[in-house]
């Protein structure tokens, strides 16, 4: 029953994980879609590879999403090919061990500046013509960890509590303009980020036994709420953050 048809959708961190997944959802629902990436050139063109055997349009696009002024020229350049912008996805993100007294202020700082300065310097880069065209649905990937905090990442927690406030924020203050801003917050979830992680036995019990679901989420299981607020369904969700975690966090 969603329909994306005749939307054009930019995704950041899309070349793989929770983007990838949200990429292919979108494009299943009509969305055409640009992919924004910063390292891996192959998996970003598989992932065009797969929109485009939906029969959408796509596009991928290296970038730094931490530079303001690479974030307009990939909206730019991304109208260009696909028209105007109707969703913005923001999924990239880093998530590196810190423990406080071991916490460098170059590491701080590098995930500043990729999490919470990277959504909004996508955000404010789109809004020109969502704001102009009287429509937009921006989706914020934050984290269980903005809403509960986590022991030796409080550089990535911090972050992704600013991008909860940050949607909150921006929800009451955007959706008289027709824009829509929310965020989903993802617990565990099969990627490559956390794969280390899942990858050690007693580790992987441990996180198993703190979800009440019983089992550690897939990319595809955090895009389908990115799909429901891409979409008129979610038309009275404003500022809101929807924990996809299997009951580990209930917010």
């Amino acid at each position: 029953m969603i329909s994306l048809k005749g939307q054009n959708a930019l995704i950041t961190g899309g070349s793989r994980g929770i983007g990838a997944a949200c990429a292919e959802l979108l494009a299943r629902a009509g969305a055409n879609v640009g992919i924004l990436y910063r390292t891996d050139t192959r998996a970003a063109e598989k992932v065009v590879d797969g929109v485009r055997e939906l029969g959408k349009n796509a596009v991928a696009l290296r970038l730094d999403v931490a530079n303001r002024d690479e974030c307009v020229n990939a909206v730019r350049m991304v109208s260009k090919q696909l028209g105007h912008i109707d969703i913005l996805v923001n999924s990239a993100g880093i998530w590196e061990h810190a423990p406080i007294d071991r916490m460098t202020p170059a590491k701080w700082d590098k995930t500043m500046r990729i999490n919470l300065d990277g959504t909004v310097n996508m955000i404010t880069a789109v809004l020109p013509s969502m704001i102009s065209q009287k429509y937009g649905r921006i989706i914020n990937i934050a984290s269980t960890a903005g809403q509960r905090g986590e022991a030796e990442h409080s550089n990535y927690a911090a972050s992704k509590g600013a991008v909860i406030a940050l949607t909150k924020s921006l929800g009451v203050e955007l959706i008289s303009r027709g824009i829509w801003v929310n965020s989903v917050s993802p617990g565990w979830v099969d990627t490559d980020m956390v794969a280390g992680r899942l990858k050690k036995r007693g580790e992987l019990k441990k996180i198993l036994d703190s979800i009440p679901r019983g089992r550690v989420a897939t990319a595809i299981d955090v895009a389908g709420p990115v799909l429901f607020l891409a979409s008129n369904f979610s038309d009275h969700l404003v500022g809101s953050d929807i924990s996809v975690n299997g009951g580990s966090v209930l917010s």
